[in-house]
């Protein structure tokens, strides 16, 4: 992989908290409680599973009672959610990954423990939706598993309608990774994560892969400049 350690370690700078990201409205306790309980009630009695396509996989915060390989079809990764926060800022904003429309994506499915269910599933819901614009982001997949077709929650699914991402050519893209660092560390950082962690769940995602080669020669390319 080109995108190295030591080429992701030049993109990280000490960036203090600019507070929320621009144009947006945190969320109150009771708008949080209000999605959790829509999606309690939409899972009913069923086992709750979440799809993680990227950090959720190499940082669930959560202890899941099962995992599994799964592959949603009509649907694929993309750095296409441009960000002015915790890994960017309004002077070098940043890209952070959502799922557009067309293709497969290969990710893990989560099952919430029964026990922990509406805890885990507050606590997930708090750090993924963090604001009212974007509460409609999370959504439920069908996925294929193991063990056939199942129903599974996910974060940052877009459609056009919401029109809250918008997905640039890789070398524009690759420009923004490069660069954005924030109180939360660099979306090259984010990138490189991604792509070891799925790498060693054996799945290649090709678009991340061209992806991080072209963020390497732009971090390369900024050093010698």
């Amino acid at each position: 992989m080109q995108l190295t350690r030591e080429l992701v370690a030049l993109t990280i700078r000490d960036i203090r908290d600019d507070g929320p990201e621009p144009g947006w409205t945190p969320l109150s306790d009771k708008e949080l409680d209000a999605i959790v309980e829509s999606i309690e009630g939409e899972a009913g009695s069923d086992p709750l599973l979440i799809f993680a396509y990227g950090s959720l996989i190499w940082n669930p915060e959560f202890e899941p009672v099962d995992r599994h390989r799964a592959t949603a079809y009509g649907w694929h990764r993309s750095f296409s959610l441009k960000i002015e926060r915790w890994r960017a800022t309004s002077d070098a904003p940043g890209l952070m990954m959502a799922l557009e429309r067309g293709g497969q994506c290969d990710g893990i499915v989560f099952e919430l423990s029964a026990e922990r269910r509406r805890q885990d599933l507050r606590a997930l819901v708090a750090r993924e939706i963090k604001y009212r614009e974007v509460k409609h982001m999370v959504r439920w997949l069908s996925v294929r598993t193991e063990s056939g077709t199942r129903r599974a929650l996910t974060f940052w699914a877009s459609t056009k309608r919401l029109g809250l991402t918008n997905p640039l050519p890789a070398e524009q893209a690759s420009s923004l990774i490069a660069t954005a660092c924030g109180q939360g560390g660099s979306c090259a950082e984010y990138l490189h994560k991604t792509v070891v962690d799925l790498q060693a769940e054996g799945i290649r995602d090709r678009n991340l892969w061209r992806l991080q080669a072209l963020v390497a020669e732009d971090i390369i390319a900024r050093k010698r400049a």
